[in-house]
């Protein structure tokens, strides 16, 4: 990465999203579409918003139509982000994406993120925690929502009222990732990235967790999809609202 710049952003973009049946279960899961652009963008536009532009994308599925789609986005087409595709292989583990391109990511600190989460985080603060504590990997942890309402019981177990998809107490990888390229030493060609390499880096005492405490979301499911569009519908959705002036050019 250039001198004096944020990290490289890596991103997974290798998914074939079968799990959002949409009629259109082909597509690559990057550009499932969320307020009438693809997720992939709303990832890359929360990073950019906070001055993170420079992108790698670790494609898989139908590499060339994530590729095609993402040269077309307003923000490459006038080099306000600089971007770079990979074709890392259709059924290529996600740590197997990393190690693909290991040669890019070394030089020193980078980002890594999936391409169907999205949140209100901090990445400066997050990057200020990560290069504080002075290890090889840092993870985003987050606690998701319940999918369903919750019912609130006294000691008689009669019902006293309701929440409605109350916030888990358990923390869970949320992606938005710092690392140095040393951690790059502890990912192979067949890994899957959050298995044996995070389960080594935290063995060696290499792992921390920074925690966000506001909104998250992973679009996993066609209920997912569904959300975060009446997220977007409603008004600027909360991963861009402190940053709204980053959507205008794809709208």
């Amino acid at each position: 990465m250039p001198d004096g710049s944020l990290p490289r952003v890596a991103i997974l973009c290798g998914g074939r999203g079968t799990r959002i049946a949409r009629g259109d279960e082909d597509a690559p899961k990057p550009l499932v579409q969320v307020g009438g652009v693809p997720i992939l963008w709303h990832v890359m536009a929360l990073y950019a918003a906070q001055g993170f532009d420079d992108f790698l994308l670790l494609t898989g599925w139908r590499a060339d139509q994530v590729a095609d789609s993402v040269a077309a986005f307003p923000e490459v087409v006038s080099g306000a982000w600089s971007v770079e595709c990979v074709d890392t292989g259709e059924d290529t583990a996600t740590g197997g994406r990393v190690n693909a391109v290991r040669d890019q990511l070394r030089g020193g600190t980078f980002a890594l993120t999936y391409a169907d989460g999205v949140a209100d985080i901090d990445l400066g603060a997050a990057l200020d925690f990560h290069r504080g504590h002075g290890g090889l990997a840092t993870i985003t942890v987050a606690r998701p929502r319940s999918p369903w309402g919750e019912a609130r019981l006294d000691a008689d177990d009669r019902v006293t009222g309701f929440v409605e998809k109350p916030q888990l107490e358990n923390w869970i990888n949320g992606g938005f990732m710092f690392l140095e390229d040393g951690a790059l030493d502890f990912v192979g060609p067949d890994d899957v990235f959050e298995q044996r390499p995070l389960e080594n880096l935290a063995a060696a005492g290499e792992l921390h967790a920074y925690k966000h405490e506001g909104f998250w979301d992973c679009m996993d499911t066609f209920k997912d999809a569904i959300e975060l569009n009446r997220l977007c519908a409603a008004g600027t959705p909360p991963w861009l609202d402190a940053h709204a002036a980053a959507t205008e050019g794809a709208r």
